[in-house]
């Protein structure tokens, strides 16, 4: 799979969780990726994420997110 193909399929699997309503509470990164955790209420849904291009969506993500709650 491409690169960009997997970029798409991250960027998607992001926003569906955005829509749904959670938010990003926490993030860690090392040399795998990222790992992503999402809550809502009480649930928390954690994403690997693996491109330098999703690592940059889910950043502007946060910082909207954070703009968004001030």
């Amino acid at each position: 799979m491409s690169d960009y193909q997997e970029f798409l399929q991250e960027r998607d699997r992001i926003d569906f969780l955005l829509q749904k309503g959670y938010t990003i509470k926490n993030i860690t990164e090392n040399l795998s990726g990222a790992f992503v955790d999402f809550e809502k209420g009480d649930k928390i849904e954690t994403l690997h994420i693996l491109t330098a291009d999703a690592r940059k969506y889910f950043s502007v993500a946060l910082i909207n997110q954070q703009k968004e709650g001030a």
